[in-house]
């Protein structure tokens, strides 16, 4: 009885996170439980690149649920990149999509119009 079991509770972790600027939680799985392992702020130089692709992903992801679009921009303002940056976040993104954990929602559009969804979208 101490589980709510509807599934809501990944989606609050990543906006909580998202919300206090943290680096994206690790999720591990088990046969007998899931674990989460939540991490202290950390400023984005800071952050090793796989914990950039982790935000990536699960950014990408709280915006989809969210039915909202996940670009170059929004990505920018999770990991607190300039807007002079913007090159940064490219790379994340390029860097999570040879990952295979995101992908363009539509690859024909404009680059300036790129947005982006969860692999399994």
């Amino acid at each position: 009885g101490i589980c709510e079991e509807r599934g809501s509770g990944i989606d609050k972790v990543i906006a909580q996170v998202e919300i206090y600027q943290l680096p994206a939680p690790i999720f591990e799985q088990t046969q007998e439980h899931t674990r989460v392992v939540l991490f202290s702020h950390r400023d984005y130089k800071d952050m090793e690149p796989e914990d950039r692709v982790r935000a990536c992903y699960q950014h990408c992801c709280l915006k989809y649920v969210n039915r909202e679009p996940m670009n170059n921009t929004s990505l920018r303002e999770r990991l607190r990149i300039d807007e002079a940056n913007s090159a940064m976040a490219s790379r994340i993104l390029k860097q999570t999509i040879k990952a295979g954990l995101i992908r363009l929602y539509d690859p024909n559009s404009n680059r300036k119009a790129y947005r982006y969804v969860p692999f399994w979208a």
